[in-house]
């Protein structure tokens, strides 16, 4: 076991010091629920990029990524460039209509865009994933690391004690605290995974030719067949745009952090700034991991790769970077979360219940709110080991769960016909259709990848909702307020400026996929 060395955790102190002082800070001026929740929208977009990917990079990434590519290879990280391709049509076809709308949160626009039954259906379904995957499964993989290094210490109390002191410092500071961190968190967690990328591939003699002597070339490939367990091709073209989708655009903790931007230009950069860096897992994440399989065979769980590559290839000094890493990827996600939910949870449910609640009381309502639902998901947390993997515990939910939610947003956003009713029972139904599938592969009546089961649901909702469109017709045609939230093409396309940059990320990542076909 890897112990800490003094300047081990004179890295790890400096890095919790300097978190609660920019949470003390900003959290000063909180005054009203926009500035908690939205920092006031007044965020830039480098500020707003480094927040999309340092939140979406969390330690459960750091954990379960490398694990999955020693397991399965590299197509596992087609998850990192399909997320994104959905950002930049995120940024030329969404977020115009997120940005004009003013709103606070997505199950707010399905609201305006359908009824008060969406809006808390979608809320009710974002606020279980936010605790069960993001919170819960960040603050595992997180006490995972830390226990490795600190035996003494147990997973429950290990968790516990990250949850609280994340959640103490998103209660304070809000969105504000949660964007302002993850520029720091950021920098350090792709410092800390970069000095590991280097020390690992330096186990080759810092060579390619090595590599590709020692690892099986079919690791090495993005481009799957059908019958591969990490992501088939016809998953990686139907089912994996579908769960990014959701996560990219619908998830509250990530898109918050855009609706906290200044204006649409800045959103849209600060998507494009995402879009690039997320790239960077493939190189600095998922390698590694791969490159680990001859160097550490045998591991009894893929989950222990990173705290195992850490402990064997990094020396005495460095350790602390790397555990710093740890903990700004899960503070960042951590913090992230909380303040989404929290959020859902205030003005969601709490504000259009009891309307004349003050803003002051409503700040104080999503502050207590963080610390009770940081205490959940402590609670879950220790209960994700009885799963068989983490990775594939994240990616099977979202799957299932966030599928159907895909299908009737994208139909609400462009069609004008939808109504609430037709939308709701449509969403219910392929709910439905989900829950029958999910149990028939767990029993081994279906045996398809669950990346191609995500877009069946997609596709399978889609259906459902146009049919009873149909059969609602006039019955459930939406009104003029309603229809204002449905994409004009006119007015919200993207502009020349935006579609040139779009084309040049665009571009950069091609070449990343070629390069590794």
């Amino acid at each position: 076991m890897t112990q800490f060395a003094p300047l081990d955790l004179a890295a790890i102190f400096l890095y919790f010091l300097a978190t609660a002082l920019i949470a003390w800070r900003v959290s000063r001026r909180n005054s009203d629920p926009e500035d908690l929740f939205l920092a006031g929208r007044s965020l830039g977009p480098l500020a707003v990029g480094f927040s999309l990917f340092a939140s979406n990079i969390s330690s459960d990434t750091l954990i379960g990524l490398p694990g999955a590519a020693y397991l399965h290879g590299l197509s596992v990280a087609n998850y990192e460039w399909m997320a994104g391709i959905v950002l930049m049509f995120t940024a030329a076809f969404v977020l115009p209509v997120l940005m004009r709308s003013r709103i606070t949160t997505m199950p707010e626009l399905m609201g305006r865009r359908f009824d008060l039954r969406m809006r808390r259906y979608l809320a009710a379904v974002t606020l279980f994933l936010s605790l069960v995957l993001d919170t819960a499964a960040t603050l595992y993989a997180g006490a995972l690391m830390i226990t490795a290094f600190v035996p003494a210490l147990g997973l429950a109390e290990t968790a516990l004690g990250l949850a609280l002191f994340t959640g103490i410092y998103t209660a304070a500071g809000g969105l504000r605290a949660v964007v302002y961190t993850d520029v720091m968190q950021a920098i350090v967690l792709l410092a800390g995974s970069a000095v590991l990328a280097w020390i690992v591939f330096g186990q080759y003699d810092w060579s390619w030719a090595e590599v590709t002597a020692r690892i099986d070339p079919d690791r090495l490939s993005l481009i799957r067949p059908l019958d591969d367990p990490g992501v088939p091709w016809l998953g990686l073209l139907t089912g994996l745009p579908v769960v990014g989708f959701y996560y990219w655009t619908m998830n509250q903790y990530i898109v918050q952090r855009v609706l906290g931007a200044r204006d649409l230009e800045a959103a849209g950069k600060a998507s494009l700034f995402a879009a690039l860096l997320k790239l960077l897992p493939l190189f600095l994440m998922t390698l590694p991991g791969i490159l680990a399989a001859p160097l550490l065979p045998g591991l009894e769980h893929p989950d222990q790769v990173f705290p195992a590559m850490v402990s064997r290839f990094v020396p005495a000094g460095l350790t602390g970077l790397i555990v710093a890493g740890i903990l700004a990827a899960l503070m960042s996600t951590c913090s992230a979360t909380l303040n989404s939910a929290a959020t859902l949870v205030t003005l969601d449910f709490v504000r259009p219940t009891l309307p004349r609640l003050s803003p002051a009381r409503l700040v104080w309502i999503g502050r207590a709110t963080t610390i009770v639902l940081t205490l959940l998901a402590a609670i879950w947390a220790p209960m994700i080991q009885r799963f068989e993997g983490l990775w594939s515990y994240l990616q099977q939910v979202f799957a299932f769960v966030a599928s159907p939610l895909v299908a009737v947003f994208l139909m609400g956003l462009w069609s004008r016909r939808l109504g609430a009713r037709a939308a709701l029972r449509g969403l219910v139904s392929g709910h439905v259709l989900s829950a029958g599938l999910f149990l028939a592969r767990e029993t081994g009546m279906v045996t398809i990848h669950f990346t191609i089961i995500s877009g069946i649901l997609c596709a399978a909702t889609a259906i459902f909702t146009f049919l009873w469109m149909l059969r609602l017709d006039a019955a459930d045609r939406p009104d003029e307020a309603q229809m204002a939230l449905v994409a004009d093409p006119a007015s919200d396309r993207p502009s020349r400026v935006l579609a040139v940059r779009i084309a040049a990320v665009l571009a950069v990542t091609l070449a990343v996929i070629w390069m590794f076909r």
